[in-house]
């Protein structure tokens, strides 16, 4: 990267400077030469150390069976990325070992890291901890260190996307997570007091019985990716197919070499995939509405112990005054991605310049601004996640009765911040809940684990700093409900124990005598 353009970038009612005294960008890459050998050892000394914690510890959940004796499981855990996997691996940790975890992509392919996410490394520091649910021999640190050794560890800038999923699957292996890829959740219902969910295979669909669900299907688990509406684009039009994208399909960006893109968004996903087109060796034109690009990522400031654990409880008042703040304030693209878009001469970004229409045809693009209308080959929408749990065929039965952030706040409110009032609001364990008096028992039993819970829980699933956090405190959540609903029946385990402490001594009084 060779630095980036000496004057006012895009926008020409620009008052500002673009700073030509700028620092090197550091050496960063997708990810490092792997040393199995290395991976192997660290594993044998994670397992040594999980055993010292007395993992796994025994399965204390009281075993059900589904109407026409069927089994039911403890747990299905839907979604094996990022949070569905420290999900899974702390509900073990808690002795619910009666679960499954399936994903519908090929291993590797979980989450966003090998798939739609295009940037160079995390946004993340790269000291931050979660999957390891505090194990150190389980900490990237520790998977790098073995590695490259401390001195790698001390010259690495940032983490490698496709490190950072080679890491996840390492933890997962090394715990001894069982995940059933190629699975998908079709749809959930509800009977005699369980969930019943239907799943699609290679095999076909199959049912299972489970006491409790957690969705942890990524960022689009609670909704869906945001596509802007304009007078002149249909989805399902077979010419934006071939020439509209959102950030987050599968693109061919060197079947757009020699090519001009157009990229909607000012956030980190719209950067980075500008950066994928300009490597390619497209001509990239980046456009924002705002007539400056968001300056302070003010979730960094979230990332501490006493919000992460003391966000939940705060009044709805508070929660709201936070997080819409937050969602207001917008995040900036990390400055490492800007200058590898700015690195290109074919990138152009224009600033207070929204679409006032996109329409595709058979030779490429118009995009209609206040300026006029503009022709390009490819166009992508860079646009992020809505959050609508309308949007979400696995839970079509329950979406109407779920309980919004809309009903806690005014009208006016909600009005002004609608997305934020589209988001689910729920209970201490991440529980969906009703808006009124039906499905209330179902909704308690499923657990939304992804970017959904931000309003009511804050950033503990979906972003690294407050994972361990966040699936901690699900997984006893799960624990603490499963062990009430069976109360009596563990009263009468209780009243049933009989281990003679004093057999071996001269004090032991059989029970007869007793």
């Amino acid at each position: 990267m060779t630095g980036c353009k000496s004057s006012p970038i895009g926008s020409s009612s620009a008052d500002y400077l673009v700073n030509t005294d700028l620092p090197p960008v550091p050496a960063q890459s997708i990810a490092s030469p792997r040393d199995e050998a290395a991976l192997a050892r660290l594993a044998r000394q994670a397992r040594a150390d999980l055993a010292r914690l007395n993992f796994p510890p025994p399965n204390w959940v009281l075993p059900r069976t589904a109407p026409g004796g069927a089994p039911v499981l403890d747990a299905l855990v839907a979604g094996a990325g990022m949070c569905g996997q420290t999900a899974a691996y702390a509900l073990l940790r808690e002795g619910v070992a009666n679960l499954r975890v399936i994903d519908a992509a090929a291993r590797g392919a979980e989450g966003p890291w090998g798939t739609y996410a295009r940037m160079l490394t995390l946004r993340s520091p790269k000291h931050l901890t979660g999957p390891d649910l505090g194990v150190p021999s389980l900490t990237l640190r520790a998977w790098y260190e073995a590695q490259h050794g401390e001195a790698g560890w001390a010259a690495l800038h940032k983490v490698g996307r496709i490190d950072w999923r080679d890491y996840l699957l390492w933890v997962r292996d090394t715990v001894g997570l069982p995940v059933e890829n190629g699975t998908r959740l079709l749809a959930v219902e509800d009977e005699g007091g369980l969930l019943k969910a239907r799943l699609g295979t290679a095999d076909g669909e199959q049912t299972v019985w489970t006491r409790q669900l957690v969705l942890a299907m990524g960022r689009d688990g609670s909704g869906a990716a945001r596509w802007p509406v304009f007078p002149s684009l249909r989805r399902d039009d077979p010419l934006a197919r071939a020439r509209v994208f959102h950030s987050a399909d599968a693109i061919d960006f060197d079947a757009w070499r020699g090519r001009r893109v157009a990229v909607l968004g000012a956030g980190a996903s719209a950067f980075d995939n500008a950066a994928c087109a300009l490597e390619a060796g497209a001509a990239v034109t980046l456009f924002a509405r705002r007539p400056l690009l968001p300056q302070v990522n003010k979730s960094k400031w979230t990332a501490f112990t006493g919000f992460f654990r003391g966000y939940e409880a705060l009044d709805d008042a508070r929660k709201w005054r936070f997080y819409t703040y937050i969602f207001d304030e917008q995040v900036p693209p990390p400055w490492e991605t800007v200058r590898r878009c700015d690195a290109h001469a074919g990138f152009t970004l224009r600033l207070g310049a929204p679409w006032l229409d996109v329409q595709p045809d058979t030779g490429g693009v118009t995009v209609t601004t206040p300026a006029g209308d503009e022709r390009f080959d490819a166009v992508i929408f860079g646009t992020g996640f809505d959050v609508d749990l309308l949007d979400r065929p696995e839970i079509a039965r329950y979406t109407p009765h779920i309980d919004t952030w809309a009903r806690h706040v005014t009208p006016q409110q909600a009005a002004a911040n609608p997305e934020p009032a589209r988001f689910p609001y729920l209970g201490a364990g991440f529980e969906l809940r009703p808006a009124g008096t039906a499905h209330g028992g179902a909704l308690a039993r499923i657990r939304l684990f992804n970017w959904g819970s931000t309003m009511s829980h804050g950033a503990l699933a979906g972003d690294i700093p407050g994972l361990g956090v966040g699936a901690t405190r699900l997984a006893q959540a799960i624990g603490s409900d499963l062990f009430t609903e069976d109360a009596d029946a563990h009263w009468a385990r209780l009243q049933a124990h009989q281990e003679p402490e004093l057999l071996a001594t001269r004090w032991y009084v059989p029970p007869e005598s007793r």
